[in-house]
């Protein structure tokens, strides 16, 4: 009997330390972030010490605090940088739900990670704080996330200001307060009408990139949300003009029952 009930006990234990370790991860980035102190307003405003946090000449080392302010920074507005100025990005290859970096190594050399240091500072600036985290690295440091996305500076990007590290490899951008791509134009919409005046039948496409159209060289007129190029042949080749709003005649660009493919963004 005892026997049985010293193995019961055993088992039981086993089985918690076990749903404790599945758990850890995502438990300890939310016990972590419930540590840190979010601040309104810049760091001189709540009188940071000077060449401390973001204005010390230390990217990638873990700060004591960091700010993160909504700003412009060359054609990106808004976008997010730090307390020095510096642009913020964010990257395609990471997730977001969950929170997750997947920049190591060389990667994490040429993109600096926004790490902050345990029961740290974090202040907002036009940020808020329900769109800003951490999450834990490889390497056991605390990365801040906007949006859920790990946040990064860029090492090419050598004064406030700069957004050199904007669409490298297609995949790193500027990260909004929200967490979204600074700079890169929502998904556009279009409706082919194949007669003028957007008589039916009719055809919609939304999206963004290129796409071909369903029916090939039928349109006489079109509806748009904002600009897009229409080309005369199918992948965006051929004969193309850029269009933006309604045409209610598409003869009037030279451009009646042509229409094969378009081209969002």
């Amino acid at each position: 009997m005892i026997r049985n009930r010293i193995a019961a006990i055993a088992a039981t234990a086993a089985a918690a330390s076990l749903l404790l370790t599945a758990c850890n991860g995502t438990e300890e980035a939310a016990s972590t972030s419930q540590k840190l102190s979010f601040n309104s307003g810049t760091a001189k405003q709540n009188n940071a010490a000077p060449k401390t946090g973001d204005w010390a000449k230390s990217p990638g080392k873990a700060a004591k605090w960091v700010q993160l302010s909504a700003a412009q920074a060359g054609a990106l507005n808004p976008v997010v940088v730090n307390g020095a100025g510096f642009t913020l990005y964010r990257f395609d290859n990471d997730t977001a739900s969950p929170s997750k970096s997947t920049c190591n190594g060389d990667c994490a050399t040429a993109w600096l990670p926004v790490v902050v240091a345990p029961g740290g500072k974090i202040f907002l600036d036009g940020v808020d704080k329900s769109d800003v985290g951490v999450v834990k690295r490889d390497d056991g440091r605390l990365q801040v996330t906007v949006g859920g996305w790990p946040v990064y500076r860029f090492s090419k990007d050598l004064k406030p200001g700069d957004t050199n590290g904007q669409g490298v490899g297609g995949t790193w951008f500027g990260v909004t307060p929200d967490g979204q791509k600074a700079g890169v134009a929502p998904a556009g919409s279009v409706t082919l009408s194949d007669e003028p005046n957007f008589g039916d039948p009719s055809e919609g496409l939304a999206g963004s990139g290129c796409q071909n159209v369903g029916r090939e060289d039928s349109a006489s007129s079109l509806q748009a949300s904002g600009s897009l190029k229409i080309w005369s042949e199918k992948d965006c080749k051929g004969e193309s003009k850029v269009v933006e709003g309604n045409i209610a005649d598409l003869n009037s660009i030279g451009f009646d029952n042509k229409i094969s493919s378009v081209f969002f963004g």
